[in-house]
C-alpha cells in the first residue's frame, strides 16, 4: 500500500505543483494519475522513490515513511518506466535490462539471464538480446524499459506516460501488454497520464488531477463514468461525447450501440442466465 499523507510540493520558484494532497493506494492494482499538462501528476509519482522530495507531508509505503530510507536502495527496489524507454544507448538490450540486477549484485551470467527471461516476458524475441537500442523500433524501446522495470522484481512499477511517444497501433498493443502483464505478475502499478481513455483502460482506479494536484474525482472508471463528481469531470471524461455518448440503435439484425458521432462500437446482446 502507497499512502500519500498531506503532502505539498512547493519548488524555489514557488511554484505549487502539490498541495495538500492525500490518497491512499491500495497494493496489487493498477492506479492511474490522468490530468492535464502542469497539474503535478509526475511530482506525485516521483515522490514514491524520492525523485523528488516533498516539501511537507509524507509518502509511505506499507506504513514506512519513504524518507527514512536510503533513496538510492528504494530506487533500485521499485520499478520505474518513463516515456522514451530512457535506456543507455551504449549498453546492449540485455545489459539495460540486467542492469539492476548487476547494482544489486547478481553476477553477470545471473543477470544476464534474468534479462533474457524477462524478454519473453515481454513480448522481445531473444534474438534480440545483443542489439543495442538504436536498432529497436520506439514499441521494441519501450518493451525493453518495462522488462528493465521488473528486472528486479519489484513490488511496485511507477511509469511515467511510458507509451506517449509512440505511434497509436503501437500503444494499442503496448497498452494490451501491460493489462496482461499486470494480471499476471500482480505489481502495484502506478501509472501516469494525459489521456482519459488509456487512463480508463488500463486503471482499476484512476485519480482525476487538477492544477497543484487537488483530487477532482477517485474511483473506478466504472464509476467516474457512472457518476461523475462534477460538469468539469463529465467534460473531462467526455461523458456526453464520443464512444463514452452511447444510445441504441435498431437495425434489420438486431440493436447495436452508437456513439454521439453515429458510428457503431458493438452489438447489444441479451444477457445469460
Amino acid at each position: 500500500m502507497i499512502e500519500f499523507r498531506n503532502v505539498t510540493k512547493r519548488f524555489p520558484d514557488g511554484t505549487v505543483a502539490v498541495d495538500a494532497f492525500d490518497l491512499v493506494i491500495p497494493s496489487r492494482k493498477t492506479t492511474v494519475f490522468v490530468g492535464s499538462s502542469g497539474c503535478g501528476k509526475t511530482t506525485l509519482l516521483r515522490m514514491i522513490n524520492r525523485m523528488v522530495e516533498p516539501t511537507g507531508g509524507t509518502v509511505a509505503i506499507d506504513g514506512e515513511d519513504v524518507a527514512s530510507k536510503q533513496a538510492v536502495a528504494l530506487r533500485r527496489s521499485i520499478g520505474y518506466v518513463m516515456q522514451n524507454s530512457g535506456l543507455m544507448p551504449h549498453f546492449t538490450v540485455a545489459e539495460n535490462i540486467a542492469t539492476v540486477p548487476r547494482l544489486t549484485g547478481r553476477t553477470r551470467r545471473a543477470a544476464r539471464a534474468r534479462a533474457l527471461e524477462l524478454m519473453d516476458v515481454v513480448g522481445l524475441d531473444t534474438a534480440m538480446a545483443d542489439r543495442y537500442p538504436s536498432q529497436l523500433s520506439g514499441g521494441q524501446q519501450q518493451r525493453v524499459g518495462v522488462a528493465r522495470g521488473l528486472a528486479s522484481d519489484p513490488n511496485i512499477l511507477l511509469m511515467d506516460e511510458p507509451f506517449g511517444a509512440v505511434d497509436p497501433i503501437v500503444r494499442a498493443e503496448l497498452q494490451r501488454e501491460l493489462i496482461r502483464l499486470q494480471r499476471d505478475l500482480d505489481k502495484t502499478v502506478v501509472f501516469v497520464t494525459h489521456d482519459v481513455d488509456e487512463a480508463f483502460l488500463l486503471g482499476d482506479q484512476v485519480a482525476i488531477l487538477a492544477k497543484g494536484a487537488r483530487r477532482l474525482q477517485f474511483g473506478s472508471p466504472s464509476e467516474i463514468t457512472e457518476q461523475p463528481a462534477d460538469d468539469f469531470v463529465a467534460a473531462f471524461i467526455g461523458a456526453e461525447r464520443g464512444k463514452r455518448a452511447l444510445r441504441v440503435k435498431q437495425t434489420p439484425h438486431g440493436p447495436v450501440l452508437v456513439d454521439a458521432e453515429g458510428r457503431t462500437q458493438g452489438v447489444l446482446v441479451e444477457g445469460g442466465a
